[in-house]
């Protein structure tokens, strides 16, 4: 043995069992000489190479200057080392030749190690100080706790031996001893402080967490500010602080985007290889045409060549293999590299947090052992009572270390979560800006906003677990081995029922599988109707077509909620199984061990042990199903995400970008298609456009217009030939695209600000009129999809965008078919035209205005997807060609340009006094501002709410005073509210709702039964404790068999019990569950859709969604979870305290100061952390809402390549994001480690309490309190978790039920009802009828008057904003009335039900809105009507040949917004609608703006001739297709100012004429009509 080598070094004994065996133990002066000093100087030498290496990298010294804390830590281990030297030289002193006595090694020794670690700690704090962002190290400070610790004992042994000898035998060393044991203190002290240098003092005011000490990490105190406040009040955004770098979205991004390359160029490879294996189905395509096509987009990608080939290949053959390729099909895309490139991403943290975990799971395995010698120190009465006080001790003390280590370790498990879903988001994100086409078309927007919602979100959530995959099985094993030591091969019974339990979980997990994957699709089906019906809620109205989506939607619904029953049961019957496991694993176990032989039996340490050593082998078996079944869903994730980001980007080389080139835009011999493999919709398609040139495209609907622009963006798939282009492009789509910014925002689009520039295009761009009347001028902020524009507003912003970005090439995609003629005129002289702002700018507009083609250069004519001519306007006229026929079809407007070419010229001059409206605003300055498209005010969508709440007047008399009110100016700013966010403690009522649609008696019930089964708990260990007492009882008799038999009988009952009394619960709570899903969805959905159209005009749709998603799914999923949980969780706790009470009476003292504390922590906790997860919940919705307006914007934000710019906000948003998801997680720490150290304490105080009174306790009881007390920590742990969640989630409720009691609009069906056939005649009357968009705000129309007779064709005209939309939505009702009436045939429109009167009227909507769904559910969504009808109605709209040409004809399936077929297309279906409700009254609203005159010629015959015998109001923007009319109203800022035949109104040369005079009608003209 080596003590004796020890013992001459010391010289004194080195070990004897005699020091402890007495009542006060001590330790021999050798063992605190050598062991107790070389244990905290070996710590600090093994890790001080670390810090060494901080000094020995920088060579130029880091000049950050010396703080007060580092120069005190300096002295102070000067000072020791001076007590070292003095120690040495003290052993030197004594041992001089003349002193007999010479002193053991050890004098000598020492004092050297200590100088020699004093000066390495010298250099180590100097390490610290120049490490970057270090503010502390936690290496020093565990070694001077080390050093402390371990000095406590010759501490004491000293004092000690002074005490008992009267004196100090050894002064010098007595002294120096005490003097270094003061210092070490004052270094411990101080090495806790953080050592924060002045140039972070700032970052650490925005961050704590960067200068938090080592001590506050651990016990995540330096959030304590952050919880204090949201205590006091309830935290907002700009409470949170900022990120760390590591955890910000651009450097995870980064990273991530960089293994993702990697891993997903080698999975493409792969995949590729694959496809090669399998037989080749058809070799159809020449190799060279081929590669032409495939090789430039290959190379980009790393893909080999033939690989491609192969696809193209593949793809030929692939019609008649669909049906066997089903299987194949399925793995149609590059896989598996997504969980590996995670990996690489965080391995770091992985492996950390890994190690944390390790720790924790084996000092989980320490505690039942502490328990067995306790158990059997309270049976054994003569041991000393140090003992027990050590055991209580050191169950304290590894308790402490678990919950460290184990919060630890889920911080990091939590963090990886958050950033694996930060990953994905933007990896997401990024993708959808680069996909291609064919990508796009597979998902829809709702999928792809899914992808980043719920996919990233079941990341997260596994990631948080994903060390449970090895530490369950080694929990499992090890327990297992202790059980062996503990009962022998009987442990094998219980394994046997563990392993048996296995199998059936796995069948229930893939079952549970096979049912969340159908669960996701009626999600996915009920969202897409959601997120359609809520974007064409304003047709869904006019149309009085509610009741069919209605009945649609909770059509899904049902099925959706029978799955979610089937899924309900079958948790019941697992959560059965897994309540029963530990009582049948226990009861076999224990069964066997007793009947095995006579000698067995039960000892308390045996039963307890094994009970503590059970209770932790739950949690495995519980844990590794979940993980199994939550990891399966990933997988469903990870495919659908695997498939997205994997899937094809967009072809970059389309389009090229080759100086050499002398034209600005040229095509050669090109093809286009939309799909990689479609027939080309372009065919051989040249063009060669000269920089500067101004050139129209012009053709019939559908001939392949808006495609030669996106072929030009590159969005389409070259099939042959290419593009070039040099310069920069703007695009302006045909249906404008805004984003939910300011206007200012929306027209610089991202390029620096300029006054002047910005001014300049504003005027030219005739925004100028429409700025004074918004209330923030070019500030005001513009809602989702532009809501608060009308679509010229739209259109002309979208133009401001494109002039503003002095860009090369304009590419104008019809932008003059929006806006009123002479606005149009307008723009096009001072935008496009020859001497507009691009008149130096190469131009190509798509136009149907044939009265701009004199003045472009070149004039290009697309017939079916091919250039039938190209030329300039005259020559093309000469030649007889299509243009010539397309333009002899409308002769009649064509009359006045050939009448000369002289005229022509005169007719630029007369554009140019035609100035515009503004002009003559300041000749007459009280007349209101004509074009002001005040329609920003007016239109039913501007509407306006301020911040206070209180609305904004807009003066519209001649003041328009810029400077009323600053504050009232602002205020009109924001159009749409900021989410409103509950704060505070969540209402109690919110609970009694949801109880109440649970219904009460069900959850009466519930409570009754999971108490019951609380009570069968508790009985079943009583009765083992009683058990275990036998022993003493029966020690040397032999045990009775039928004592045996009860003892092992009623155990086993009262486990079996348990589990029954848990399904039976479970089971009537998934009932109730879904009774109340059931009822909050209806209720939700029936209210949304009777909300007055304000209501969507001020809430983002996604707002809306929101609640039908989350919220939804939160109450479907959420809060049944944690409901069970937290009821179980409560009852627990309770079930625990009884027991220890009942153990020892004395803890009933405890309970109350601990129950305070508890309180206390939660009541802080809960605050913090609900308002937390509120701030996540609304900074979530801007992700989703900026990635649903990318993916809508995507061909502007590719045109402009904007994309970085793009990317960066996104990023910028999902920061926000986690600037509220961290804390959450952190603070959740917070709470986890102080509940623990209660928990911890109660442990101690029942351990503590057993040793007091050891004499009267039985060690059953105490096994039983300390075993239960165990346990308590977690389950405390859960109960506040629970209470907080159920507390988040009932946020929901909260949520839901805010929007099931909006204000309705009127009742749809009232108990006046019209007769059946009204209106017969078609007579409308307004009296005096006055009307404003919101109490408070001006009149919208000031008390309009007139008599319209039966079957009068009326026309509406006036300039934009003058209330003609207005009028058309008070015939129905979409805005009530402030005053006056309408009547309708004599009956007062106000006084019927909704439904009657928008059945009886018909519209056809300015913008064309269609459904998903089958063409004949678009047209006839209550299937009212035959087939035949329906065909009758195609071939007057003129669609019958394009319907009956498709496949399923009438079930043709319509896209999501109507994206497969042509605007012209939907707005004829749009006819075709009206035309089969065959109702007295037609209302045509601007119906003929989107479509080519051809098209418009078709309508507006079809309307003379089917609607001959029916009053028709039309509103015009071309003033020729109201000519024809009976009479005309003029209307003007809501008044109508002429009411007359059009002849009447030219002759009298007023506001008519001046508006006819800008179309170019002239009187002889109409004589011609």
């Amino acid at each position: 043995m080596c003590a004796a080598p020890l013992e001459k070094y010391c010289g004194s004994i080195f070990w004897n069992s005699s020091y402890l065996d007495r009542e006060d133990p001590d330790l021999p002066v050798c063992v605190e000489q050598t062991v107790l000093v070389w244990i905290p100087l070996g710590f600090l030498w093994l890790c001080a190479p670390v810090h060494l290496m901080s000094i020995c990298k920088r060579s130029q010294v880091n000049t950050k200057h010396l703080s007060k804390l580092y120069i005190s830590k300096t002295t102070v281990v000067c000072l020791l080392l001076l007590t070292a030297i003095a120690g040495l030289a003290l052993s030197l002193g004594e041992s001089s030749p003349s002193s007999p006595d010479k002193k053991p090694a050890v004098y000598y020794t020492n004092p050297v190690l200590y100088a020699v670690t004093w000066l390495l700690v010298l250099l180590c704090q100097e390490g610290v100080r120049r490490k970057e962002g270090a503010v502390d190290s936690t290496t020093l400070f565990l070694f001077w706790l080390l050093l402390v610790v371990c000095d406590i004992f010759p501490f004491q042994t000293l004092l000690r031996e002074a005490l008992t000898q009267g004196e100090v035998s050894d002064l010098p060393r007595f002294c120096l001893f005490y003097i270094s044991f003061g210092l070490e203190l004052i270094a411990l002290v101080l090495s806790a402080v953080a050592d924060v240098p002045l140039e972070a003092r700032e970052r650490v005011k925005k961050n704590p967490e960067a200068g938090a000490a080592f001590l506050n990490r651990i016990t995540f105190n330096w959030i304590n500010s952050m919880v204090v406040k949201g205590y006091k009040r309830p935290l907002v955004q700009e409470d949170m602080w900022d990120l760390n770098e590591v955890d910000s979205t651009p450097y995870i991004s980064s990273h991530f985007q960089h293994f993702m390359q990697t891993e997903l160029a080698a999975a493409r490879i792969r995949f590729h290889s694959q496809l090669k294996k399998k037989p080749v189905k058809s070799r159809s395509k020449s190799p060279e045409e081929a590669s032409q096509n495939g090789l430039s987009s290959a190379l980009g990608k790393g893909v080999s060549q033939d690989a491609l080939v192969m696809e193209d290949k593949g793809k030929k053959a692939e019609g008649k293999k669909k049906k066997k390729d089903k299987k194949e099909e399925e793995e149609d895309y590059p896989n598996s590299w997504l969980i590996s490139t995670i990996y690489k991403t965080f391995k770091w943290l992985l492996i950390e947090s890994a190690v944390f975990k390790l720790l924790q799971d084996l000092l989980a395995f320490v505690s039942p052992q502490l328990l067995k010698l306790m158990i059997s120190f309270t049976q054994d009465k003569s041991s000393y009572a140090w003992v027990g006080y050590l055991y209580a001790v050191l169950l304290l003390l590894v308790a402490v270390l678990q919950s460290l280590f184990l919060q630890q370790y889920f911080q990091r498990c939590f963090v990886l979560g958050m950033k694996v879903r930060t990953a994905i988001m933007a990896a997401v994100y990024k993708k959808s800006l680069v996909m291609s086409n064919d990508t796009r078309k597979e998902s829809t927007v709702g999928e792809t906003v899914n992808l980043m919602s719920a996919d990233a979100q079941r990341f997260n959530d596994v990631t948080n677990f994903i060390h449970l995959l090895w530490s369950c099985p080694m929990q499992i094993i090890v327990s297992i081995v202790f059980l062996w030591l503990e009962l022998g091969p009987s442990v094998l019974a219980g394994l046997a029922v563990m392993v048996l339990m296995v199998p059936i979980n796995g069948l229930l997990a893939t079952k549970a599988r096979k049912i969340q994957i159908e669960n996701m699709k009626y999600k996915d089906k009920r969202l897409k109707i959601m997120n359609e019906l809520l974007n064409g809620v304003k047709i869904l109205k006019l149309f009085a077509w509610e009741p069919s989506f209605q009945a649609q939607v909770e059509d899904i619904r049902g099925q959706e909620l029978k799955v979610m029953k089937k899924f309900a049961y079958l948790t019941s019957v697992s959560t059965f199984i897994f309540s029963c496991a530990p009582a049948v694993v226990s009861l076999a176990t224990f069964a066997v061990f007793v009947s095995v032989s006579p000698d067995n039996v039960l000892t308390p340490e045996k039963a307890f042990t094994s009970i503590s050593l059970f209770n932790i082998l739950r949690f495995p078996l519980a844990m590794l199903p979940m993980l199994i079944a939550a990891m399966v869903q990933t997988t469903v994730s990870k495919k659908r995400l695997e498939k997205f980001l994997g899937g094809e980007d967009i072809d970059s080389d389309v389009v090229r970008h080759d100086p050499s080139f002398n034209s600005a835009v040229s095509i050669c011999d090109g093809s286009f298609a939309w799909e990689k493999d479609a027939q080309p919709l372009l065919k051989d398609v040249s063009l060669d456009i000269k920089p500067g040139r101004l050139v129209a495209v012009v053709g019939a609907v559908g001939s392949g217009k808006s495609s030669l622009m996106s072929a030009l963006l590159g969005e389409m798939y070259g099939t042959k030939g290419f593009i070039n282009i040099q310069g920069s492009l703007a695009f302006v789509p045909q249906q404008a695209w805004i984003q939910n910014a300011t206007l200012r925002d929306n027209i610089l689009f991202g390029s620096p600000y300029e006054e002047k520039k910005l001014q300049d295009v504003i005027k030219a761009c005739a925004l100028g009129p429409d700025l004074k009347l918004l209330a923030a001028g070019d500030l005001t902020e513009i809602g989702e999809k532009g809501i608060n524009l009308s679509g010229g507003q739209k259109q002309r912003v979208s133009l401001a965008r494109a002039a503003y970005s002095e860009s090369d090439i304009y590419l104008l995609d019809d932008p003059l078919s929006a806006v009123d003629s002479h606005v149009g005129k307008h723009l096009f002289d001072k935008v496009i035209g020859p001497s507009g702002l691009l008149k130096n700018k190469t131009r190509i507009l798509v136009t149907h205005g044939i009265s701009f083609l004199p003045y472009v250069d070149e004039v290009v004519v697309l017939v079916n997807g091919q250039v039938s001519e190209i030329g300039s306007y005259n020559s093309l006229r000469a030649s007889n060609g299509a243009f010539s026929e397309f333009l002899n079809t409308y002769a009649k407007e064509q009359r006045k340009q050939t009448t000369s070419e002289s005229d022509g010229s005169h007719d630029m001059e007369d554009l140019e006094d035609l100035d515009l409206i503004p002009d003559r605003e300041d000749a007459q300055p009280d007349c209101p501002p004509e074009d002001t498209v005040s329609y920003t005010l007016k239109r039913e969508n501007s509407i306006r709410r301020s911040q206070r709440g209180s609305s904004v007047r807009i003066r519209k008399n001649s003041t328009l005073k810029k400077s009323e009110n600053v504050g009232d100016e602002k205020a009109g700013q924001r159009l749409i509210e900021k989410e409103t966010m509950e704060t505070g403690q969540v209402k109690f009522s919110v609970y009694l709702q949801y109880m109440r649609a649970m219904g009460w008696g069900y959850a009466a019930v519930v409570f009754v039964i999971y108490f019951i089964q609380n009570i069968a708990f508790i009985g079943q260990n009583l009765w083992l404790s009683d058990w275990t007492t036998d022993s003493v009882v029966y020690l040397n008799k032999t045990y009775p068999n039928w004592k045996r038999d009860t003892r092992v009988g009623v155990f086993g009952a009262l486990g079996v019990a348990q589990g029954v009394f848990v399904f039976l619960g479970t089971l009537l709570l998934a009932n109730a569950s879904v009774s109340a899903s059931r009822i909050l969805h209806s209720k939700l959905l029936n209210n949304i859709l009777r909300v007055p159209m304000v209501f969507f005009d001020t809430t983002p749709i996604g707002r809306v969604v929101n609640r039908f998603a989350k919220d939804i799914f939160t109450v479907d999923e959420a809060i049944p979870q944690s409901f069970r949980s937290w009821l179980l969780c409560l009852l627990g706790v309770l079930g625990t305290l009884f027991v220890i009470c009942l153990a020892t009476p004395f803890f009933a003292i405890i309970i109350i100061p601990l129950a305070v504390i508890y309180y206390f922590v939660q009541r802080f906790y809960v605050a913090t952390s609900r308002q937390l997860r509120r701030l996540d919940s609304v900074s979530r919705s801007p992700i989703y809402s900026h990635f649903g307006e990318t993916v809508s914007g995507l061909s502007v934000i590719r045109a402009y390549k904007h994309q970085e710019r793009f990317l960066k906000h996104n990023e910028v948003t999902i920061d926000e994001n986690l600037k509220s998801v961290y804390p959450w997680i952190v603070s959740n720490r917070w709470l986890a480690i102080r509940l623990e150290f209660l928990g911890n304490l109660v442990v101690f105080f029942s351990a503590l309490f057993a040793v007091i009174s050891k004499d009267t306790i039985d060690g059953g009881l105490v096994g039983l309190s300390i075993s239960y007390a165990l346990n308590v920590t977690q389950t405390l742990n859960w109960l506040v978790r629970m209470t907080s969640e159920l507390e988040t989630n009932i946020v929901a409720v909260e949520r839901v039920s805010e929007y099931t009691e909006l204000e309705n609009e009127a009742k749809w069906i009232t108990n006046s009802r019209p007769p059946e056939n009204w209106p017969e005649a078609g007579m409308l009357k307004f009296v005096d009828y006055k009307v404003r968009y919101r109490p408070g705000l001006d009149l919208v129309l000031h008390g309009i008057s007139c008599d319209i007779a039966s079957t009068e064709k009326i026309g509406i005209v006036g300039r934009t904003g003058a209330g003609k939309s207005s009028l058309t939505n008070c015939l129905f009702r979409i805005i009530e009335a402030a005053e006056g009436k309408i009547l309708i045939d004599d009956i007062d429109i106000a006084t019927i039900g909704l439904h009657d009167l928008r059945n009886r009227l018909t519209i056809i909507p300015q913008d064309p809105v269609l459904f998903s769904g089958t063409l004949r559910m678009n047209l006839d969504p209550f299937d009212k009507f035959s087939d035949e009808e329906i065909w009758r109605v195609l071939e007057l709209s003129h669609l019958k040949n394009y319907v009956s040409g498709l496949e399923e004809g009438l079930q043709h399936e319509v896209a999501e917004g109507g994206e497969n077929l042509s605007v012209g297309q939907r707005q004829l279906l749009c006819l075709a609608r009206a035309l089969l409700r065959k109702s007295r009254i037609l209302i045509l609203d601007e119906a003929t703006a989107a479509v080519d005159l051809e098209t418009d010629d078709l309508i507006q015959n079809t309307i003379r001739k089917e609607f001959s015998h029916c009053t028709v109001l039309t509103i015009a923007h071309r003033l020729h297709s109201i000519m024809d009319s009976s009479r005309v109203m003029v209307l003007d800022a809501g008044k109508i100012v002429e009411f007359d035949s059009p002849s009447n109104l030219l002759e009298k040369r007023g506001h008519f004429y001046a508006m006819a005079k800008d179309a170019g009608i002239t009187q002889d003209e109409i004589s011609v009509l």
